[in-house]
């Protein structure tokens, strides 16, 4: 949800990715990530990931090991014509607010439902995807403005940013690590949240656990699990929240090799056997 990708029309194929996109002054100007292909060669559309990203993903990681991204607390949707009519913009821009989490920074500012957030931190809200970047990009714990639309006028909210809540990613691990480390399921797992909901675009009838990440040469990598995808059965258990995949593939892991799980990626559903041996 935070990439800005750059479109390519230079012939880049597979195996390029994590290569770098130079200019024609041989500046590096982003990293080679995907290509769009119907036969698997180029086809002159290729996307990139701005190294400026890229520089500041790199840097955070030396610093302290981690990504961090700020949070806001606020799903949000479009503004088209027939909203910005019935909310009296002159024209559509920003992003509208759908929903405010509770205690979250958006809540404490002021921000509720029905507001259109034109500006943040001092930069325009052309559209509602520029507003995730420029929130992800603030550093906890630092103040910014806000300016909103609301009740035919604008005004200036204050809020204060925090990092994404720690519950809403919980890693796979149990008591006996060797079981259920990055290297034997290899999966990062989250109860699914308003936000995650919006941000991976889960539909809404679709109940479980969210897969925020995998890790490479993991059996959930061999068999194509990627993040976004939604685990809601564990062997034949429903599962609601991380905890519930941790006790089922605990409990199957005393009894066989391989553990069974539903996944449902977009309106469709597959069972992945994975290996936990």
């Amino acid at each position: 949800p935070f990439d800005d990708y750059i479109q390519i029309d230079a012939p880049i194929n597979r195996g390029n990715s994590g290569g770098p996109l130079f200019d024609t002054s041989g500046r590096v100007v982003g990293v080679n990530t995907a290509i769009y292909s119907p036969n698997g060669g180029s086809v002159g559309i290729g996307f990139a990931i701005p190294s400026a990203m890229v520089k500041s993903v790199i840097e955070q990681l030396r610093a302290e090991g981690r990504v961090e991204r700020g949070w806001l607390g606020v799903t949000i949707q479009p503004v088209d014509d027939d909203v910005a009519n019935s909310l009296a913009m002159v024209k559509p821009q920003g992003a509208l607010v759908a929903g405010v989490t509770t205690d979250s920074p958006a809540a404490k500012a002021g921000l509720r439902p029905g507001d259109v957030i034109l500006s943040f931190n001092g930069k325009e809200v052309e559209q509602m995807k520029d507003l995730p970047w420029l929130v992800a990009d603030v550093k906890a714990g630092k103040k910014v403005k806000m300016e909103v639309w609301r009740d035919g006028k604008g005004r200036t909210l204050k809020a204060i940013i925090q990092s994404t809540p720690e519950q809403d990613v919980r890693r796979a691990s149990a008591s006996n690590p060797d079981k259920l480390s990055a290297g034997k399921l290899g999966l990062k797992l989250a109860a699914i949240s308003p936000d995650l909901r919006q941000r991976y675009r889960i539909p809404s009838d679709t109940k479980g656990v969210l897969i925020l990440e995998v890790a490479p040469n993991s059996p959930a990598n061999a068999k194509g699990l990627r993040a976004g995808d939604v685990i809601s059965m564990v062997g034949q258990t429903r599962v609601d929240n991380p905890e519930d995949v941790v006790r089922e593939v605990k409990k199957a892991s005393s009894k066989s090799k391989t553990i069974l799980l539903l996944v449902q990626r977009e309106d469709r559903g597959q069972f992945v056997a994975l290996n936990i041996a």
